[in-house]
């Protein structure tokens, strides 16, 4: 998390003033009331937070430095570097993807949310049913996960962010790889791709 955003705001007046709250021998002194006001001017922005905590609870409303300590909370597959836009949304979705964790849907949200493309997504695995026993398996025997990102400008995606997104949203017990190419038509001559296990 970076560095709090909170502190003294110039004009914030406190609800509560001490200089009120003195014993009536320090109410005339200058001195004592002048003290405790550099002291409610250190505490009205703690009146604020408290006034409004409700607030940081929301990733919307959140100031943008909370919503990166809520994304901790909530474990939302951020690396900081993403627009507060984004950061709000993965927040905001992130229990809604943990549901879905470890299957294609839930891998196909991760990447999108984090790149702002649908990735294309190969696997190993199949089913299917079979009236007489012993029918053929779906899939192939060998297991495995594919998944390509097609984009624009494939130099301007991360591919280790890439391999990292699919790493903690793929089912654990897969093998896979990742790909970036260009969309469109080029998209046979440009391509990054990278393995995980």
């Amino acid at each position: 998390m970076s560095g709090s955003a909170r502190g003294t705001v110039p004009g914030l007046a406190t609800p509560y003033p001490l200089g009120a709250a003195l014993p009536a021998v320090y109410a005339e002194d200058d001195f004592g009331q002048r003290f405790v006001a550099g002291l409610d001017v250190v505490l009205a922005p703690l009146f604020n937070v408290l006034d409004s905590l409700e607030a940081y609870f929301s990733p919307a409303l959140a100031p943008a430095d909370f919503v990166d300590y809520l994304a901790t909370w909530v474990g939302a597959e951020l690396d900081g570097g993403e627009p507060i836009a984004l950061r709000r949304h993965a927040v905001a979705s992130a229990v809604a993807l943990h549901r879905v964790r470890g299957t294609r849907q839930g891998l196909a949200a991760a990447v999108r949310l984090a790149f702002g493309v649908a990735p294309e997504i190969s696997e190993s695995g199949g089913a299917s049913w079979s009236a007489a026993p012993l029918g053929p398996f779906p899939g192939t025997p060998a297991s495995g996960l594919h998944v390509v990102l097609r984009v624009a400008d494939p130099a301007a995606v991360d591919p280790h962010r890439l391999r990292a997104v699919v790493a903690a949203a793929r089912p654990a017990h897969l093998p896979f790889t990742v790909a970036v190419t260009a969309s469109g038509p080029s998209s046979a001559t440009s391509s990054r791709t990278s393995e995980g296990a």
